[in-house]
């Protein structure tokens, strides 16, 4: 919807226009109704130009943003001196092509300036809307890299202890397994680094099969990995544990008499007290499992090997 500027709010809009490449450019009345928009809205899927009803500017967020973007707009149409910049993303029915092909969420940051009457007061403001997808992208990524181990794929250990806080916050009481490829140390001498990665990556995704849904799975260190059993008992989690190891023991038969055989061993633990008692009572009982042989699962509280 486009309708006629004085000269002095031309003048501003096309020096805003000049400075802000790529920004979508609009002007609200008093009350928050879009009264002009520059072309480049369309790529937003928002086309004013045949609107019988002025649209509201917080027609432009999603519902659940909408009220914070509405409260920003109202403070500075009152006379409060803007904040900077609200990001929000798009309504869902922007986020789409004009073939009705969705994008998936977009986030953009808002930002606007009171425009002042003849008498000092405030009649309307000048909006910028700016894209900040790439930037929520990188920001997403950077998070991602930071939880995420390079090698296998899976959660690290910062991870899994933010989710093992978040359970205890909870009351705690689920179910913990500590697994490790037994004699890690003895292949990483024997076959070198990379072989021993391509163990570990291997195992990672062994354990990735094997976990149910609602599992959640990191690597703890260079050999240990942790899964956390949120809805398992005891008994459930030990005999989900036995059929992990024994099924990689099978699956790792050697080739021929010369390459290695491979078992892992895992301990089991409670939910409880803090993070660190609830890992050291798992990693004690991993330690147990191996003294046994290895290629077992034991429960340090209970002191024995299974």
């Amino acid at each position: 919807m486009k309708i006629g500027l004085s000269d002095v709010e031309g003048r501003v809009l096309h020096g805003l226009i000049e400075d802000a490449s790529g920004d979508i450019v609009i002007r609200i009345d008093r009350r928050g109704f879009i009264i002009h928009a520059t072309a480049n809205i369309a790529q937003l899927g928002f086309d004013f130009s045949e609107a019988l009803l002025l649209p509201h500017i917080t027609d432009l967020a999603e519902c659940d943003h909408a009220a914070t973007l509405g409260d920003h707009v109202s403070a500075v149409l009152q006379g409060a001196q803007p904040s900077g910049w609200v990001e929000f993303p798009v309504a869902a029915a922007a986020a789409q092509d004009p073939a009705g092909v969705p994008h998936g969420q977009r986030w953009y940051a808002f930002s606007l300036r009171p425009m002042i009457d003849n008498d000092g007061s405030i009649d309307g403001a000048l909006c910028l809307l700016r894209s900040v997808q790439r930037l929520r992208l990188l920001e997403g990524e950077l998070y991602n890299r930071a939880v995420t181990d390079p090698l296998t794929g899976l959660a690290n250990r910062q991870a899994f202890c933010a989710g093992l806080r978040r359970h205890l916050a909870g009351g705690g009481g689920q179910m913990v397994a500590v697994f490790a490829v037994d004699g890690t140390r003895a292949l990483l001498l024997r076959y070198g680094q990379r072989t021993a990665d391509e163990i570990l990556w291997g195992f990672a995704k062994f354990l990735e099969t094997m976990a149910l849904p609602g599992h959640e799975l990191a690597q703890l260190d260079g050999e240990r990995f942790g899964v956390l059993l949120p809805v398992m008992s005891l008994r459930a989690a030990r005999e989900w544990a036995e059929d992990a190891v024994q099924t990689f023991a099978a699956l790792a038969v050697p080739a021929s008499a010369r390459a290695p055989q491979l078992t892992a061993s895992a301990g089991l633990a409670r939910v409880e007290c803090t993070v660190d008692w609830t890992l050291r009572e798992a990693e004690l009982g991993l330690v147990l499992a191996r003294a046994g042989g290895g290629g077992r699962v034991a429960v340090a509280g209970y002191r024995r090997v299974a």
